[in-house]
């Protein structure tokens, strides 16, 4: 009756069955043995038909716990010879991709993985760090391997924080599925190009896609028109506006030493009006009065200009729009946004796209932010690889489906 049990319980077939069962009171363990009919024949894949057994080898796995005792499955494995002399083993139907493990337990460390840290994984099913960081690095290469990427027409190109000193990953997400597809060391020149030798190699095209978004990083623009050559290319708004608020707190900073008056306004000036408190726009409507007068106030004006002119829908408008406003800038004498003018002047067709594409790095952005918090709690990740697994199993949408 108890070999019943869990013979169901496992999902144990014929001509497999349950031979025992051990408890190890001490050691918190309960030990499956499973065996074979005698007689049976087995398949192995790649060669038609059931193949006589040669002789057994014992496997262990790692099973989910029974309760809260850790479970064995000790299996009686059978090796079969090939109609070509060749003696191979077989693979139960349960044992999972890593050696060592069953298909249900890989599944749920998968499942945790995706919510917290390899380490706190691996406190909580007794697993080492480095098998459960092999499981799902396994998994997510099997995934990558079938991943198709045909139908991807629309990419978001951005880069975050891997470590101190400059050192960066770079992201590009399919907009319109949501997910991450591909993941480069660094932000250097060729990036874009090696994502466009991973498109050719899962059923896309460079040439298929037709919107691409990305920062003003001169790497990746430079890039994206070698490599993705009939993708419009648009900035992505939020980044322009970022750069303006930067030139509005430079501008602020360098006042600031002859006029005690600007203390303490930076988020004032930095944030939306509308999450400001009452008090911070009483504030910032009396520094906005003497726009004559303080650099600070122009900045702040020219910004909002800015955000005004990024919100219409004509792309001719638009490009109109902030030619004049680059004028403006460049005849005042607020020097750090006269940086922006000149960056905007370079980069003006990308910009004005916005207007018709209303593609942006937002989703990136909010997968940073994840990603980032992740890197947190485990207190960083030193290698490249180990930072893919980590990303795509947060954003990756990978199917483990087929996997198991």
């Amino acid at each position: 009756m108890h070999g019943e049990l869990f013979a169901k319980a496992l999902g144990v077939s014929e001509p497999w069955f349950v031979d025992g069962v051990d408890f190890d009171e001490g050691e918190r363990r309960l030990t499956v043995r499973i065996d074979f009919r005698r007689g049976s024949r087995f398949a192995h894949a790649g060669d038609g038909g059931a193949h006589p057994v040669h002789d057994t080898q014992i496997k262990r796995y790692r099973h989910l716990n029974f309760f809260q005792h850790e479970c064995l499955l000790e299996v009686r494995v059978p090796r079969v010879r090939l109609p070509d002399r060749r003696v191979v083993l077989v693979t139960p139907p349960w044992s999972g991709r890593l050696s060592g493990f069953t298909l249900l337990f890989e599944a749920l460390i998968l499942a945790m993985c995706q919510e917290m840290t390899f380490a706190a994984v691996a406190r909580l099913t007794g697993v080492s760090w480095h098998r459960v960081h092999a499981v799902c690095k396994r998994y997510v290469e099997l995934a990558l391997e079938q991943d198709d990427l045909s139908e991807l027409r629309h990419v978001a190109i951005d880069e975050t924080s891997r470590a101190k000193g400059q050192r960066y990953v770079t992201a590009v997400a399919d907009t319109e599925r949501r997910r991450v597809v591909f993941l480069a060391d660094g932000r250097k020149a060729d990036t874009i190009g090696q994502f466009a030798d991973h498109l050719n190699r899962h059923g896309g095209a460079a040439a298929a896609v037709t919107r691409a978004c990305s920062d003003m990083s001169a790497a990746f623009l430079k890039d994206i028109a070698e490599h993705l050559p009939n993708a419009e290319h648009t900035v992505d708004k939020f980044h322009v506006i970022a750069l303006a608020s930067d030139a509005v707190d430079e501008t602020r900073r360098r006042e600031r030493r002859l006029d005690p008056s600007l203390k303490g306004l930076r988020w004032t000036l930095l944030k939306d009006r509308d999450s400001l408190t009452a008090a911070q726009r009483a504030d910032l409507d009396a520094l906005v009065a003497q726009v004559a007068s303080k650099r600070t106030a122009r900045a702040w004006t020219y910004r909002e200009h800015l955000r005004e002119i990024l919100n219409r829908k004509q792309v001719n408008v638009t490009m109109r729009m902030l030619r004049q406003w680059c004028t403006n800038v460049n005849r005042s004498k607020v020097e750090p946004m006269k940086k922006v003018a000149r960056t905007i002047r370079k980069h003006e067709q990308a910009i004005a796209a916005w207007a018709r594409t209303r593609q942006t790095n937002g989703y990136l952005e909010a997968l940073n932010g994840l990603f980032q918090s992740a890197k947190r709690k485990a207190r960083g990740y030193k290698r490249f690889d180990t930072i893919c697994v980590a990303f795509l199993l947060i954003a990756g949408k990978l199917d483990f489906h087929k996997l198991n």
